[in-house]
């Protein structure tokens, strides 16, 4: 229990001084809480007694009214200090684990992981920002009361106070076992609700193929499947939990009976007097009731616990080194934009690439070529740093792109890819990303060179229109001016273009094709080419098979190659 204690105020960071705060705010609600029954037990002292007078009364009557007023008051101070810090604490976590996502490399992203982010952003931040932080500062109440309420029993007689020794062990002994139980199901627990979370993003993500293939039985079935298992796990959690739960009830009360039993045995022998039998009576159901919370809390920090690693987990995935301290320079008159030198990668152990090497004039235009599965989009990700190259290296005017810090590579390169994603703002916005600082005018401007403008002027609310998740609102064409809008605004000299006419509509495909036209103006270009037709002007063609560049020239030469190239382009002819 401490363990996880101590892991929770870890992970508060620069908020941890505010939560060891709560403790001492804790130490004196825990304080408070007994006092009005050890007040009481003096009042009925003197009254048995026969000690009692109007001063004592009063002066009994302010403090049992001041202990109150005050517990409320550490209670208060407590819970600013310590749940409302909770809050700041995930709030902050939140925005870190953005920061961290984004130096992740593209691969972790596409290997399974969208289900574990997903939770712990949903589930795992969320079940400890809201059950757990308000809770620390409670453990530490319930252990002051139970040490006071140990220590009044010996006050009555040694008997009893080591008799309330021996129950408080016997609470530790069942709730360590609990502990154990529950920990081992809740990370179950936590890792069926990771995988229907997975399930349930494919089954949104897929609908439309879903819907197409007439697979809504057998993918229903899946994510039913997945909803019986996660509801199964948190049973067995349930189920392992509650004969613990149920032990520590049964301690309590075989605790209480054997207090009860022993007071009045003392009593019978004249070892005690009536006025701690009376005493008794008022503590008795008190005794052990703040081991009995403490542990009450137990199944919340278990599944805390499992929460805990899962963060830590996708915390601990590796970033891409940005430790480049260099900018990029202008792109000078002459001389090389890129280059690939024996460039290696392999995604797990097979490799994808193996020695590619190329160069690229500042304003030239170079396209990849290849069957599908060779190696084109690996080569572009790379030199975005989606991500880094196993063997060899990849220079930008000169400077290895390792070297290079992350913002100043991206702030040189644009990117339009067929599959186009716009984000649930207005279109204004999802152009203004490109470059943010851009004027009214500027975005569009952006948006009439990418010949979207007159259908963006068309929407209910023009620019400020507020578009579906994903571009859903739009057409595919639609989407894709809009994303080259993006770059043509940003304005980077270095293009890299996955073609994005290869699976639109004719009148579509020339709007793109000019604004595409647009955005290269000037710009150094690498082109993943689906319709060779477009890259025969291209300054150089590589094509790309099984990772290895196997030609590479312009049209004129390879066609007189009659190799590959000129094999996929009289296929395509045909």
């Amino acid at each position: 229990m401490l363990k996880i204690l101590h892991r929770i105020v870890n992970m508060t960071g620069k908020y941890k001084a505010r939560i060891r705060a709560s403790y001492i705010t804790a130490f004196f609600k825990g304080i408070m809480l007994k006092a009005p029954l050890i007040l009481c037990f003096f009042c009925i002292s003197y009254f048995m007694q026969g000690q009692m007078d109007t001063k004592k009364c009063i002066w009994l009557g302010i403090a049992v009214v001041a202990s109150v007023i005050l517990e409320a008051v550490f209670e208060h101070i407590s819970n600013v200090l310590q749940s409302a810090t909770g809050y700041m604490v995930f709030a902050d976590m939140r925005l870190k684990l953005g920061d961290h996502l984004r130096k992740l490399p593209m691969g972790y992203f596409t290997e399974g992981n969208m289900g574990k982010i997903s939770t712990v952003l949903s589930t795992d931040m969320v079940f400890i920002e809201e059950n757990c932080m308000g809770v620390l500062s409670e453990l530490v109440t319930f252990l002051i009361s139970q040490g006071l309420m140990v220590v009044m029993m010996f006050v009555m007689d040694y008997r009893m106070g080591l008799l309330s020794v021996i129950v408080v062990a016997a609470f530790i002994v069942v709730g360590n076992l609990m502990l154990k139980t529950s920990l081992k199901h809740s990370v179950l627990k936590q890792e069926a609700s990771e995988s229907l979370t997975e399930e349930v993003l494919d089954f949104a993500e897929g609908m439309g193929i879903i819907k197409s293939y007439n697979m809504l039985g057998d993918k229903s079935k899946r994510l039913t499947d997945e909803f019986e298992k996660s509801c199964r796990k948190s049973i067995d959690f349930e189920v392992a939990y509650t004969p613990w739960s149920r032990a520590l009830y049964l301690t309590f009360g075989i605790g209480t009976a054997l207090v009860l039993a022993l007071t009045a045995y003392l009593y019978t022998t004249g070892a005690i007097t009536p006025e701690y039998m009376a005493g008794m009576a008022l503590f008795l159901f008190d005794v052990f009731t703040a081991i009995k919370s403490y542990y009450g809390q137990m199944a919340r920090l278990t599944v805390t616990e499992a929460s805990l690693d899962r963060i830590e987990e996708v915390f601990a995935a590796e970033e891409l080194n940005d430790e480049g301290k260099k900018d990029l320079v202008s792109a000078s008159a002459s001389g090389h934009e890129i280059e690939y030198d024996n460039v290696g990668f392999a995604y797990t152990e097979k490799d994808v690439l193996s020695n590619v090497s190329f160069k690229i004039n500042q304003g030239e235009m170079t396209a990849l070529v290849g069957p599908s599965g060779g190696g084109k989009s690996t080569i572009a990700s790379l030199l975005a740093r989606f991500w880094d190259v196993k063997s060899g290296k990849i220079l930008v005017r000169g400077e290895d792109i390792r070297e290079v810090s992350l913002g100043s590579l991206m702030d040189q390169i644009s990117m339009v890819f067929q599959r186009v994603y716009l984000f649930q703002d207005t279109v204004y916005n999802n152009i203004a990303i490109g470059r943010p600082d851009a004027t009214r005018e500027e975005v569009e401007e952006a948006a009439k060179k990418a010949r979207c403008y007159d259908f963006i002027m068309q929407l209910p609310d023009g620019f400020d229109t507020v578009i579906g998740e994903g571009g859903a609102s739009l057409s595919g064409g639609e989407q894709q001016r809009i994303s080259i809008a993006r770059c043509i605004l940003k304005d980077s000299p270095i293009v890299i273009l996955d073609e994005a006419t290869a699976s639109v509509d004719a009148d579509n495909e020339r709007a793109i094709q000019e604004a595409i036209s647009e955005l290269c103006k000037d710009k150094t270009l690498l082109v993943i080419a689906h319709r060779l037709r477009t890259i025969r002007d291209a300054d150089q063609i590589l094509v790309v098979t099984d990772g290895k560049i196997a030609e590479r020239g312009n049209h004129e030469s390879l066609m007189a190659q009659n190799g590959t190239y000129a094999h996929m382009v009289k296929l395509q002819e045909a």
